[in-house]
């Protein structure tokens, strides 16, 4: 399946979105991870464009960053950056926008796009804090006494946002594509009824 120009358009506007939304706050760093919008802009991603574009835009996204551009949080970039302990977090954004797309192509209803969001933010977490343990485990020197726990315990603070803005992608989502998903299945239920 070709991109058409619009797809290419759509992508790049959300990798854009998502080099603002990880330097928009990232300035609050808390047990070495950035407070960022990230989260949001990958889960909108995969609901607004579906599984396949919102993974490519997720990875329009890392590429340009570790090509060098100051797209990562803290306005940063570069091939070195696959060491940082944050970078398991980009990574995921790329999986959890091709999940929530692919629920969201199942079953377009309100409530998956709920469970959608809260899925791809559980894929986000689970992935990024594990990389992020396994990066101070194994070469960025963690601090004493750093466990596995601890890891999750600094996931605590941007837990709050990350749930209110996932929240807030399902239902933005749901409003700007769900009616389109509702109107084309009652469409294609019609013309084969017919």
């Amino acid at each position: 399946m070709k991109l058409k120009a619009l797809d290419i358009t759509l992508a790049a506007m959300f990798a854009a979105l998502m080099a603002i939304g990880a330097n928009i706050t990232s300035f609050i760093v808390i047990g070495g991870v950035p407070i960022t919008l990230t989260t949001f802009f990958s889960i909108l991603s995969g609901l607004l464009l579906g599984s396949r574009l919102g993974a490519i835009s997720m990875t329009v996204y890392a590429l340009v960053g570790l090509a060098g551009a100051p797209v990562f949080a803290q306005f940063s970039g570069g091939v070195s950056y696959i060491l940082n302990p944050t970078f398991g977090f980009i990574v995921s954004n790329i999986l959890l926008a091709n999940v929530a797309g692919k629920i969201i192509e199942i079953k377009p209803s309100r409530v998956s796009f709920l469970v959608a969001s809260l899925i791809g933010m559980s894929i986000n977490y689970v992935f990024g804090t594990t990389w992020m343990y396994f990066a101070y485990q194994l070469w960025f020197g963690a601090p004493e006494g750093f466990s596995y726990a601890m890891a999750w315990l600094w996931m605590l603070a941007p837990l709050p946002k990350d749930l209110i803005l996932s929240v807030l992608a399902g239902g933005l989502a749901y409003r700007i594509q769900g009616n389109a998903y509702l109107s084309h299945s009652k469409k294609l239920k019609r013309e084969t009824l017919a």
